[in-house]
């Protein structure tokens, strides 16, 4: 995806830093412009990295901001980062969003009996390279697992990076068991027990936790796709959510280069990351914390 190009505005750590997407100097919104298919099988997707594997603050593609950027999460006004649940340090994958999808909130899914979480797909990377903040990753669908968070499913996409050694062998959930023993272990551990160092109860998954296999993954990013689809051409409702383009086709909310919405996105204003306060690198022991 050489055709892409970032612009950071401000430091990462602080609440000012943005990470904006734009093609040609035109400012496009990962949510929407980015296409979620990187070929034309439709075998191979863009994932868009919001946070690398080892790093512990919570980044996300921002909804309510025009043209979507990547901002840090915030609880009360403070920046939230994740702790280190032992033996896990941050975030265990890359971790980050497949453009173009949406969890619908107004839709109930039939298996898990929860209603989507109003953000795009959550995807996990499992290859080897430590991937960067906005980096754009092609990558191929293994599996899924669906976690139940404050009544609402919150799918799990878990992939690999299509250059990655190891993707010729990895075509299906169980290859990731055989050639990564103990990875979908420690990813049910990891979101079963993250928040439970801020004073929240465990996280439980549908499923019993079970890892569904490429098809039914497959299945579940099309019809987050298909949800997308509805968002963005105004068929359901957006509430909150900026839904402001440049590419997208059929939609009315869609702009043009010199539109001012445009010329409203700040320029480029790169700084180097504030630094973190020394308690986040701590370790937390969360007891029974094996399954």
């Amino acid at each position: 995806m050489a055709e892409y190009s970032t612009r950071q505005v401000g430091a990462l750590n602080t609440l000012d830093f943005r990470f904006f997407y734009e093609k040609n100097g035109v400012p496009v919104s990962p949510f929407h412009d980015i296409p979620l298919f990187a070929n034309e099988e439709k075998t191979i997707l863009n994932m868009v990295v919001e946070i690398p594997r080892w790093s512990n603050a919570k980044l996300e593609i921002c909804k309510e901001e025009a043209f979507n950027p990547i901002k840090q999460d915030t609880k009360k006004g403070k920046l939230r980062f994740v702790r280190n649940c032992f033996p896990h340090k941050g975030y265990i994958w890359n971790y980050g969003a497949f453009p173009q999808t949406w969890e619908d909130p107004n839709h109930v899914h039939t298996e898990t009996k929860a209603k989507g979480d109003n953000d795009p797909i959550d995807v996990l990377e499992i290859g080897e390279q430590v991937a960067t903040v906005g980096q754009i990753k092609q990558v191929k669908i293994l599996g899924i697992m669906a976690l139940l968070d404050e009544g609402e499913t919150d799918w799990k996409v878990i992939t690999i990076d299509v250059n990655d050694p190891l993707a010729p062998k990895l075509n299906d959930i169980e290859d990731v068991e055989k050639h990564l023993p103990g990875l979908i272990r420690a990813t049910n551990e990891w979101f079963r027990i993250y928040k439970i160092p801020d004073g929240k109860p465990e996280n439980v998954f549908a499923f019993s936790g079970e890892a569904k296999n490429k098809k039914y993954a497959t299945e579940i990013v099309l019809e987050t796709n298909e949800a997308w689809k509805g968002l963005i051409s105004g068929k359901s409702d957006k509430a909150d959510i900026s839904v402001v383009n440049v590419a997208a086709e059929d939609s009315p909310y869609t702009v043009g280069a010199d539109s001012e919405e445009v010329a409203k996105v700040p320029a480029a204003d790169a700084q180097s990351p504030a630094p973190i306060d020394s308690s986040i690198d701590k370790w937390f022991f969360i007891s029974g914390n094996t399954l």
